[in-house]
């Protein structure tokens, strides 16, 4: 059972205040009570309390830790199992955006409302969508594992969802917009330094992420059958490690161009390591490619906005490689999937599904409608 009281008192200064208790005892016997500003807050509390009490899962809240230092625990158990790169994450979404907001509620007072109210803190200060997306994420998968070791009885989290305002001009990639265009993609290869030049082809016609260019090494590529072998990339940090997710591990064929600029490549940095190795031999940083090649190579080519900014960001070879293999090559959706190591056939479709349309049969299959028409 738990009753309800209200409780008077004057403070030092002299001004009268109230409160409204629930005294209760929870499911280990022990009697609690929590305090609220008005009654109506004190009945609402205690009913879904009461249904904790009685299921056992109820975390009283003198015994629940805040938000911050929850996120915290998970951080320190986690990071022996994370790279280094998804630790940063984690840590910076608390400290950049967690903190600030929500970071000193205790989870037991953590209600869906109120997770709700905390995206339209984070869009109000100007994060963006995808940002928004990510710490959600990250949060309800920190009250899982809060949940997982009795800290809150249920995952708040869990059925919040961001609805994603559609805005103008959106949908699907579009050669020349989205992504390289054919005749661009000419002048990125035609204009590239020689010592840029193979790096910039291999990436064209392989489709292959940046951190999996530069931790390619010559063992894991296959000049004789044509084959690369992506089994590793590396990080911000320059650490080597295990492909993005497990679908990452995979082998690319090599179109004929590729082949002959690596082997011609490979004549001339035979002592390196790394396929796309630096002038010592070790690792590039990606700001390094973009400074070096990506953004002059772009302004050199014309491939520009009407700001005179570089047009495309590196990681659209990859849609513009993707875009080929759909259109050219005739590549199903699930060969499509493993060679560009997409995690699942739905991010596949997702993002390429329009590319798998046939156009002249719409085309042709609009006409008949038409003549249908026509000659009723």
């Amino acid at each position: 059972m738990a009753s309800i009281r209200k409780r008077t008192w004057v403070t030092e200064t002299g001004e009268p205040r109230e409160t409204w208790a629930v005294f209760y005892r929870d499911q280990d016997k022990k009697r609690r009570y929590k305090s609220f500003d008005t009654k109506r807050e004190a009945e609402a509390w205690k009913v879904n309390a009461l249904h904790e009490v009685q299921h056992g899962t109820h975390t009283p809240a003198s015994a629940s830790k805040t938000v911050e230092e929850a996120w915290r625990m998970w951080l320190a158990e986690s990071k022996a199992n994370l790279e280094r790169s998804t630790y940063e994450q984690r840590r910076q979404h608390l400290e950049h955006h967690v903190k600030q907001f929500i970071g000193g509620i205790k989870l037991s007072d953590l209600t869906t409302p109120r997770v709700y109210e905390f995206d339209a803190q984070m869009r109000e200060a100007g994060r963006s969508l995808a940002m928004r997306k990510k710490v959600m994420t990250h949060i309800k998968t920190m009250i899982s594992f809060a949940q997982g070791r009795g800290l809150v009885a249920q995952n708040v989290a869990r059925s919040v969802r961001i609805k994603e305002k559609r805005e103008t001009g959106t949908g699907p990639l579009r050669a020349g917009v989205d992504f390289p265009s054919m005749a661009e993609l000419k002048l990125l290869m035609e204009n590239a330094p020689d010592k840029w030049r193979p790096f910039i082809i291999t990436a064209i016609f392989t489709g292959m992420r940046i951190s999996e260019l530069r931790g390619l090494p010559w063992s894991n590529v296959d000049l004789d059958t044509g084959v690369i072998h992506v089994r590793q990339r590396a990080d911000a940090w320059l650490t080597i490690g295990a492909p993005k997710s497990r679908a990452g591990a995979r082998d690319i064929p090599l179109a004929p161009i590729v082949l002959n600029a690596l082997r011609q490549w490979k004549l001339e940095s035979a002592n390196s390591e790394y396929v796309f190795a630096n002038s010592a031999g070790g690792l590039r940083r990606t700001s390094r490619i973009y400074e070096r090649c990506w953004t002059p190579l772009q302004i050199k080519c014309g491939i520009v906005t009407s700001d005179g900014e570089p047009k495309y960001g590196f990681h659209k070879l990859r849609h513009a490689a993707a875009s080929m293999f759909i259109q050219y090559l005739g590549w199903s959706p699930k060969r499509v999937q493993v060679v560009m190591g997409h995690s699942s056939i739905q991010m596949t479709f997702n993002t390429y599904g329009h590319l798998f349309e046939n156009v002249e049969a719409d085309r042709a299959d609009m006409a008949k409608i038409e003549n249908a028409v026509r000659s009723a």
